[in-house]
């Protein structure tokens, strides 16, 4: 399932009632509790189910403890049992499985120090199927965008209760991208003022175009309950008409979890809890619990829900072209200007090395910043091989973001990817 780092923000502060998830404090905590916490959703896909274990951390701390050690099944109504495998900090089952209509589900749990916890019997809820995602121009705030809605609709009207995940994918062009590529070596024994040598070469990976991949990262809901219809048009994301995701060739798979009304409104408190106004307040919430409780201390505390839910997904592409076909595509994230007789100088570096006297020759920075992949070869040496360093050649060179898209994204092309 989808691991917040919202939801995990909450959860601390709702207990050391101290922050918010937005805004940074130089805060320690005086009273801490540590409480377990329990991510777990299943659903009617045939895959290896995952459920998350951890520990609430201190602010100061560097994230969660995530509870190794435990033993993890999910049993049905007619006898089978599911059990998991601990896997990168998770828990996966051992077989596919999926959720079935009208059977109950139930999580139990069995920690390393001997706590054992088990969730309400859960069902399956409503099968209803994303009917589409789709992209319309809008303006929100004064800002002209694309607004990206799901549509479903359940004709029964049992649905009602929706949780919504995406994860969009983009394509990434480097602007100043060239076919070769400068290779920086530093000698453990320089000959004299020589402390290394580059070397220019044709580029035998892809660094031109990539793919930036983004998940959501917050709890996105909705409900039709107050509506004649259980009819769902809901917009999940807005993206300025300037910001580069959208510039090329954009994705976005959209996740739909049908809800029962106890998880819509354990999520919902999690997201209400999410202001800087509720949990900065006076007034502080008390501990809020989901359908997972102790077997051993009826007192102990513990967040989490086990979520059966119905999913669908859909994918969706579309060009900056198709949506704004008379504007100008949204600049590169980087500063990659055209060299012009007003900045040459700042991105030309004379290739050689002399006395500190001399501040011409810059051939020790440039082997370091090659070495470091701070940046990338523009021109300045057509001819492959080592590069002259007696000064007769000038290397134009970028930050590394402006010729080479794999130092912020990944060159591998998603295996769903249609251009």
């Amino acid at each position: 399932m989808k691991k917040y780092f919202l939801y995990r923000c909450i959860l601390i502060a709702l207990l050391a009632g101290i922050t918010s998830c937005t805004t940074p404090y130089n805060y320690t905590t005086n009273e801490f509790e540590e409480v377990i916490v329990i991510e777990a959703t299943i659903t009617n896909q045939l895959k290896k189910q995952e459920i998350k274990l951890s520990k609430t951390y201190k602010f100061e701390e560097n994230g969660p403890v995530f509870e190794t050690g435990a033993i993890i099944t999910v049993s049905d109504g007619s006898g089978n049992i599911y059990g998991f495998d601990e896997v990168n900090k998770s828990y996966l089952s051992t077989t596919e499985f999926k959720a079935l209509p009208g059977k109950t589900y139930q999580l139990h749990i069995k920690t390393k120090d001997g706590k054992s916890y088990s969730s309400s019997l859960e069902k399956l809820t409503t099968e209803t199927n994303i009917e589409d995602v789709v992209p319309t121009v809008t303006t929100k705030d004064g800002v002209q965008g694309v607004e990206i809605r799901v549509k479903s609709f359940d004709p029964t009207s049992t649905s009602k209760y929706y949780r919504y995940e995406y994860d969009e994918t983009y394509k990434v062009i480097a602007p100043k991208w060239v076919d070769q590529e400068a290779i920086a070596v530093q000698f453990k024994s320089p000959p004299s003022l020589v402390p290394g040598q580059i070397t220019i070469q044709q580029r035998t990976t892809e660094a031109r175009v990539c793919y930036g991949n983004k998940k959501s990262d917050n709890i996105i809901q909705t409900s039709t309950s107050n509506l004649s219809e259980d009819r769902v048009d809901f917009p999940i994301r807005f993206i300025a008409s300037t910001d580069y995701v959208i510039a090329n060739r954009y994705s976005m798979i959209v996740k739909q979890y049908i809800q029962n009304l106890a998880a819509y409104t354990f999520y919902q408190t999690l997201k209400d809890l999410s202001g800087d106004e509720s949990l900065l307040s006076q007034n502080q919430p008390g501990f809020f619990s989901g359908n997972i409780k102790s077997d051993t201390d009826a007192n102990e505390k513990v967040i989490g829900f086990f979520d059966v839910s119905a999913y669908s997904e859909k994918r969706i592409f579309f060009n900056f072209s198709d949506i704004f076909p008379t504007e100008h595509a949204p600049e590169y994230p980087y500063d990659c200007p055209t060299l012009t007789d007003a900045n040459i100088k700042e991105y030309t570096h004379n290739y050689c090395f002399a006395p500190a006297s001399n501040s011409t020759c810059r051939g020790v920075s440039l082997i370091s910043s090659f070495i470091s992949r701070s940046i990338v070869y523009y021109s300045g040496y057509t001819p492959s091989g080592v590069v002259p360093d007696d000064g007769s050649v000038s290397l134009q060179v970028y930050p590394i973001q402006c010729g080479d898209c794999t130092s912020f994204s990944s060159n591998i092309k998603p295996i769903f990817w249609i251009d």
